[in-house]
């Protein structure tokens, strides 16, 4: 592993630690030319179905996008990075468990809205207002009454 400070090619790694799910193996190294410590992270690659965008693009699928709509559904909202973690990891085995090649980006989406309704009201109905593409107030008004429900 190069050295992200010095770029020597000779690290050593000084402990290994698995993540709490087993999904993931996080290693501190020290390079053997400037003594400094890093850390790296290792996880399984795996192949997620093409995206197929409404316009009818296929993009690879991003964990960062996902991420992304997280982060934005729930800025300011009290919900942990851990519940947030775990609520991508559920969404990407779906994923993975579909086996398709090719997923539509709207049912992408409704995994999102269906992991947001558990974990924030609000979140969800932030998410719902750009996903489902609100025109009006009563637009709203429904999503928010069949929040209440």
């Amino acid at each position: 592993m190069k050295c992200p400070f010095c770029a020597h090619l000779d690290t050593q790694v000084v402990e290994t630690r698995v993540g709490e799910d087993a999904a993931l193996i996080r290693r501190r190294r020290r390079c053997n030319d400037c003594d400094k410590r890093f850390t790296t992270y290792e996880r399984p690659e795996v192949n997620f179905p093409a995206v197929i965008k409404k316009d009818g693009r296929r993009v690879e699928f991003t964990r960062n996008k996902l991420q992304g709509s997280f982060t934005l559904a729930l800025r300011k909202r009290p919900i942990s990075a851990d519940i947030i973690a775990a609520a991508m990891e559920r969404i990407e085995e779906k994923l993975l468990s579909l086996g398709a090649r090719e997923i539509a980006s709207d049912k992408i989406g409704a995994l999102v809205m269906q992991e947001l309704k558990k974990l924030d009201k609000v979140a969800y109905v932030r998410f719902a207002s750009v996903y489902r593409n609100f025109e009006d107030v009563d637009d709203f008004t429904a999503l928010v009454d069949e929040v209440r429900k």
